[in-house]
């Protein structure tokens, strides 16, 4: 009789303390994220998104929730999330690729925990940037802030907030450590997870009221379902580049004659490009969309607030742009082909049919060839939301959970979850989550 994989992954000790340890940390996080910050009356923030919400009004606010869990909304010590964290992560990588100095510095000993550390330490300043851009936000609610004289409600917000977001990426460094999967894809995970209840009572109502048909219902769940398929399908292909080491003797040994492979995946990149280019956009729509509403009669900041409406037209261009140019960008980052025709000739390697001095250019023509389908998937699910809230009428909240950032966020962080508890388990000879003890993947 064959074992349940759900059992054995409790049998093994190591892999049920990470288990819990990140169930734990994830409790923490969701705690926090309706924990309102200082000086807020929640009464009030409760009814003014609630007639947001009922007015069709709330696009940005309901944006920034699904990363967040419904932290923003709350005004919650986690209202940020990891979201300066990732920002700072874009530009740190943009300055080390732009000067030449700072790439110098990385590459020595210990440039690596340098780069984390500048990048926490830039986080800060961005934090404290957006926790300002919060503070502005709070005062065009009327009757929001009960904390007198205002720069002192200004001060603690904008500490508390700032705390609140290192917090959140210290969390999710110890998942990382301690947990399972990677720690801040884990955190954007829980956030997101946490809006399906909402979504889906906001959709029955919707249903019930007469205000979206049944059909349409049945019609956008198939879609769905079909999308998540093409994203798993898209997530197993990669294209295998054989690579062969030609004897050597060292000694009295011999060593190497052995074929081996190189996997380049058809996205490299994976979920990295989709959450770039949404916390790049989100960043400057957070910070117009909090001013104007306080300022107006600033026609210009209004102006620019709409091109930034997440269901948007321009919106919706400017990330299929970024998200293409940073799934160029990270996979040159992290797959840089001159490196790795390096190592090959180093070690003795060759790829057949190809000339050792164009091995570069052959790896970098077949990287293109790859990134490029890659990308442009990742871009057409990241607009699904946006044709499905504007054919078919689903709230916004609905929409982004049937593609989108949210859904490639969730299904790669649940594929790479899978692959480490799968790893767990067969290191602990122990039958793996799919039949055949790993999680497949397809030749292209």
């Amino acid at each position: 009789m064959a074992s349940n994989p759900v059992i054995n992954m409790f049998k093994v000790r190591e892999l049920r303390s990470r288990l819990f340890f990140t169930l734990v940390v994830l409790a923490v996080f969701r705690l926090g994220s309706v924990l309102t910050i200082p000086g807020i009356d929640a009464n009030v923030l409760f009814k003014y998104f609630n007639d947001l919400a009922s007015q069709n009004k709330n696009a940005f606010a309901s944006y920034m929730d699904f990363f967040v869990g419904g932290a923003f909304s709350n005004f919650s010590i986690f209202m940020l999330g990891v979201m300066p964290y990732i920002s700072t992560q874009i530009i740190m990588q943009l300055a080390v690729i732009i000067f030449p100095s700072l790439k110098r510095a990385v590459q020595e000993d210990g440039g690596q925990r340098k780069l984390a550390t500048w990048t926490r330490v830039g986080t800060i300043f961005v934090c404290l940037l957006q926790s300002y851009a919060v503070t502005v936000y709070a005062s065009s609610i009327p009757g929001c802030i009960m904390l007198d004289p205002r720069w002192k409600f200004n001060a603690l917000a904008m500490l508390t907030v700032t705390t609140g977001s290192m917090v959140t990426v210290w969390l999710g460094d110890q998942i990382t450590a301690r947990g399972i999967g990677n720690g801040i894809s884990m955190m954007i995970f829980a956030g997101i997870v946490a809006r399906l209840p909402n979504a889906i009572v906001e959709l029955a109502k919707k249903v019930a009221d007469g205000e979206i048909q049944f059909v349409f219902v049945i019609v956008v769940l198939l879609m769905w379902v079909v999308i998540i398929a093409l994203v798993i399908f898209e997530e197993g292909g990669e294209r295998k580049i054989p690579v062969h080491y030609a004897k050597r003797v060292v000694g009295r040994k011999m060593y190497g004659g052995q074929n081996t492979y190189i996997p380049f995946k058809i996205n490299p990149s994976n979920v990295i490009p989709l959450i770039f280019a949404s916390s790049l956009l989100t960043l400057p729509l957070q910070l117009v969309s909090m001013i104007g509403n306080n300022q107006d009669s600033a026609r210009w900041v209004a102006r620019l607030s709409a091109v930034l409406t997440p269901n948007g037209l321009w919106y919706n261009v400017l990330l299929v742009i970024l998200i293409v140019f940073f799934a160029y960008f990270y996979t040159q980052v992290t797959l840089n082909p001159i490196e790795i025709a390096k190592n090959i000739r180093e070690n003795g390697g060759s790829i057949p049919g190809v000339r050792t001095d164009k091995t570069e250019e052959y790896l970098q023509k077949i990287l293109n060839r790859l990134v490029l389908p890659g990308s442009l998937f990742l871009a057409f699910i990241a607009i699904v939301p946006t044709i499905i809230q504007n054919l078919f009428k689903f709230p916004q909240s609905v929409a982004m959970l049937m593609g989108g950032t949210s859904l490639i966020i969730m299904i790669g962080v649940d594929l790479d979850t899978m692959s480490q508890v799968e790893a767990l388990l067969k290191m602990h000879h122990q039958d793996g989550l799919t039949k055949k003890g790993k999680i497949r993947s397809r030749n292209l």
